[in-house]
């Protein structure tokens, strides 16, 4: 028995086994066997543009009492981080606790840094603001473990989290690539709690240990937002949990009975989600994948389109988004259940950097980002024909793309 033979074969009778079980439930029960916390009782919000998500932000910022904790990969010096800073002082003044997390690598490969004097005025203000490993000599020791967290807590009770990182472009867009799109979620209830506890976990890293922090309630949300059911949260520790995204997005993908949909930036593939999802392309599941016509990196449009038309090729549906750059990162499976995060499809996130993503069991979240890609699909994007590549990859990126597409996994 040859090798796909073998491998239906076990799919086959991995399904009666399961029999009676959705993609969903099989997914939960696995992720439970792999240690992942499930959390229930939560709600759940898609901000699907960066104009509602700092907008939401900045209402849930302003009617903080206790505590707000912010971890990003980069906060711009721009007027939204502007903005947001002048909220975060004036709370402190009203006696609420302020800590940010950025990360030291993903400042200094900013466009606009923060400065060093805009550091210093920050803490005068009483915000307590700490680099994640600052980069210093020896350079080299620090490139490879980046916090690409984008985290905000309000007082235990609210958790944004997504693909967005603190940047006006997320409203204006850039020059080389134009509107800049991406997807963020406002979560309540306990799934808070497993946040925070990673947020405090960052910041004993970078600062001496102080008394145990408080712990939000954790209530359940007054506010709208769509039923987020049970959320299983997956977040990469490079020493302690380092396989963690590469194993929940290939068990979720194999676990799919008919359809598997993803959104990502930077979808270079990697070992065990390329596998997943040739596994899933071979007994017979649809699968659609979305990605950037433009993008803010000439080597990453390469190696992508290679490996877009390899899924292609093996009968996947893939769309090049025409509106911009997509930076979004979420993946739909079955109409039943979902993840949004901070995590790539590529080696960078899946092997190195420390990443969090929430996988929420709930039909009606799913079902409005599926919404979302259905427009996107319908309103700007290309279906990839071989037609198309030959347009869009003449032949010198094409070799060019083969060149590259080994060495990028590891940079």
């Amino acid at each position: 028995m040859n090798r796909k033979l073998l491998i239906l074969a076990l799919l086959m009778l991995s399904s009666m086994l399961c029999l009676g079980e959705n993609s969903a439930e099989r997914t939960k029960r696995d992720f439970q066997q792999l240690g992942l916390p499930i959390y229930e009782g939560n709600t759940t919000r898609i901000l699907p543009t960066g104009e509602i998500k700092f907008r939401d932000l900045f209402e849930a910022v302003e009617k903080a009492e206790k505590y707000i904790l912010m971890d990003y990969f980069k906060f711009q010096q721009d007027s939204i981080c502007g903005a947001l800073l002048e909220i975060l002082r004036r709370k402190v003044q009203q006696g609420v606790e302020v800590k940010i997390i950025f990360d030291s690598f993903g400042n200094k490969s900013s466009d606009l840094p923060l400065s060093d004097t805009l550091q210093t005025r920050i803490r005068e203000s009483g915000i307590e603001i700490a680099a994640f490993d600052p980069v210093r000599f020896p350079w080299i020791n620090h490139l490879m473990h980046r916090d690409h967290h984008k985290i905000a807590i309000i007082d235990g009770k609210t958790v944004y989290t997504g693909g967005m990182n603190v940047a006006d472009y997320y409203l204006h867009g850039k020059p080389k690539v134009g509107k800049w799109r991406d997807m963020h979620i406002r979560m309540e209830g306990p799934i808070v709690q497993a946040y925070e506890e990673l947020f405090w976990k960052m910041w004993h890293k970078e600062q001496p240990p102080s008394p145990l922090p408080r712990k939000g309630e954790c209530l359940p949300s007054l506010m709208g937002g769509v039923g987020g059911g049970s959320v299983a949260f997956a977040s990469r520790w490079p020493k302690e949990t380092p396989k963690i995204m590469r194993q929940t997005y290939s068990i979720a993908i194999d676990n799919a009975d008919h359809l598997v949909q993803i959104v990502n930036p930077y979808a270079m593939l990697f070992g065990e989600v390329r596998a997943a999802l040739r596994r899933a392309l071979e007994r017979g599941v649809r699968v659609q994948f979305m990605v950037s016509t433009k993008s803010d990196g000439k080597v990453n449009d390469d190696v992508i389109g290679l490996e877009m038309r390899k899924l292609m090729k093996r009968g996947a549906e893939v769309y090049y988004f025409g509106d911009g750059f997509h930076h979004s990162k979420v993946m739909m499976i079955d109409s039943l259940f979902c993840t949004v995060g901070t995590t790539n499809l590529d080696a960078r996130s899946l092997c190195f950097d420390y990443e969090v993503n929430a996988f929420i069991f709930s039909p009606a979240t799913t079902h409005e980002l599926q919404q979302i890609f259905y427009d996107d699909i319908e309103k700007s994007s290309t279906l990839l024909t071989p037609e198309v590549w030959k347009e869009r990859f003449p032949l010198r990126r094409r070799i060019r793309s083969r060149i590259l597409s080994i060495s990028k996994r590891f940079l």
